[in-house]
Formats: C-alpha cells, structure tokens, sequence
C-alpha cells in the first residue's frame, strides 16, 4: 500500500463505523448508521466504499450479490498519521508548540495539566533518562 493519506469527511466516518465494529461491514451498515444522517442515497455508499478500497483503507469481498469490507488500516495508524500531519502543518513539528497553544487558549484544565505532567514524568522514566 501506498503512503496513507488524508481522507475527506465523508470516507472517515464511514471508516470510523469500520474500525467501531465487527468486521466485515456492508454498504448496508453503512446506510443504516449514516445513511439517513447524511442523507446519502445507496450509490454514493457504493461509490464511498469502492473509493476507500482503491486507497488501501478497505478490502472487499463479495459474497452473492453483496459486499463485505475489511479494514486494512487500523484506527491507530491513521490517527498517527493524522495527529503528525497536524502536528507539522500547524506547530512545526512540535508537541510543546501544540500544548502551548491549546494552554494560551486556556482550553487546558487542572486536571489536564496533571496528567500531562505525569505523563511526561512516565515518558521520561521509560526511556531511563
């Protein structure tokens, strides 16, 4: 598979209901949970759902005249790639930028700051340092 890229709105939250259940899931899951939500019609499913496996995000396989999809790429790797994107388009590559910005904005509470604080003292003591 080719390098992972950004998916529109749309072909992620039909990857987000990939990745919340059971493998495999159909174009009918699909237009059961977001279907009615985003007002799609079946063919944009389909048409979503072949997108997505010509990306390398799904697999399928037909069963009769259904199909049933696989996630190839799990919700942790494309978060990763998601979360470091962002992290270098928008604080240049820096976790600290990141935090001093979501602090500034004073988005952060107590609690966060405290968790943050022992996350990075764990982090620290992990790598021996």
């Amino acid at each position: 598979m080719e390098k992972i890229k950004k998916l529109p709105d749309a072909e992620f939250d039909i990857m987000q209901l990939a990745w919340a259940n059971e493998p495999p899931i159909t174009t009918s899951e699909i237009m059961k949970h977001l279907g009615t939500k985003r007002e799609w019609k079946i063919q944009t499913v389909v048409s979503l759902m072949q997108r997505l496996s010509e990306k390398g995000f799904l697999r399928s396989e037909k069963h009769g005249k259904e199909r049933t999809y696989f996630p190839v790429i799990s919700r942790e790797e494309y978060l990763k790639f998601e979360t470091g994107s962002f992290l270098g388009r928008f604080h240049n590559n820096s976790f600290l930028n990141l935090v001093a910005t979501v602090y500034d904005d004073e988005s952060l509470s107590d609690d966060d700051i405290e968790g943050l604080l022992k996350w990075t003292k764990e982090l620290k003591e992990r790598r021996g340092r």
